[in-house]
């Protein structure tokens, strides 16, 4: 009935800070896993993960396009995450109807 399956899923993220960056595209996993299957999910397990690109991006700011020049940076990450996932596949029971 619990059946395991080897997923190979595409996630990005972005922030203001590399660990930003790299936490919101590892939380997008179970949702990509969840979106591509029909079944119930039990456990998903990171396998590997792959640096797909990793983007910096320094832009300066002014204040009244002059004054208080400033640099931000904006970090955007493009992972390919190998995951495990045990699953119970719903087509494998059988329902008797009363």
């Amino acid at each position: 009935m619990k059946k395991t399956e080897q997923i190979l899923v595409r996630v990005k993220g972005h922030g203001d800070s590399k660990q930003r960056a790299f936490a919101v595209a590892l939380s997008q996993v179970q949702k990509e896993v969840l979106k591509n299957t029909n079944t119930i999910m039990l456990r998903i397990e990171p396998i590997d993960i792959q640096v797909v690109s990793a983007i910096e991006q320094i832009t300066t700011e002014c204040f009244l396009f002059i004054f208080l020049p400033r640099k931000k940076t904006f970090y955007e990450i493009t992972l390919d995450v190998s995951v495990n996932v045990i699953f119970i596949d719903l087509n494998d029971i059988k329902f008797t109807s009363k």
